[in-house]
């Protein structure tokens, strides 16, 4: 099940990030940073309740927001938890009239799947001048811009 996270699910989220960002896969987020964007986040609940995914879609300019923090507990993987809580930010970023959303990953293909195309870096630079300089990959970042064009399916 999916449903917007709440203050409860909070540790949880860093938890699984924290996975993530041990490996490179992302940066990782405190628990202050979480809290602040709670309203962010989406989480995948296994039946008894537990945590096992989160994303979060997260407005960045006027027409962009970006999916983050899409995480999957290990041996919850390619059971379409990650795509239906990027459905999920999706879903949000239509709602609010939001034209473009994007996602920097090492998978790009999984994202490719879901109707991303990829970009280079430089045609975001919201994103560059607020997250990618407190990354210490900046400026050799390796990781692949995708973008989802939503303008088409704009609620009016």
């Amino acid at each position: 099940m999916i449903r917007k996270a709440r203050m409860g699910d909070v540790k949880a989220i860093q938890k699984l990030i924290a996975e993530y960002a041990r490996k490179g896969d992302m940066l990782p987020r405190s628990l202050s940073e979480i809290y602040e964007n709670l309203r962010d986040y989406f989480v995948y609940l296994e039946d008894g309740g537990e945590v096992i995914g989160s994303a979060a879609i997260h407005i960045m300019w006027e027409d962009l927001a970006e999916v983050r923090s899409l995480a999957v507990r290990d041996g919850h993987k390619s059971k379409g938890v990650g795509t239906q809580l990027v459905e999920a930010c999706i879903s949000e970023a239509i709602v609010l009239g939001i034209a473009r959303v994007f996602a920097l990953t090492y998978r790009p293909e999984f994202f490719e799947k879901l109707g991303f195309v990829r970009v280079e870096k430089s045609e975001l630079p919201q994103k560059i001048w607020t997250d990618c300089l407190k990354c210490s990959k900046f400026p050799d970042c390796d990781e692949v811009a995708l973008v989802s064009d939503l303008s088409g399916m704009q609620r009016v």
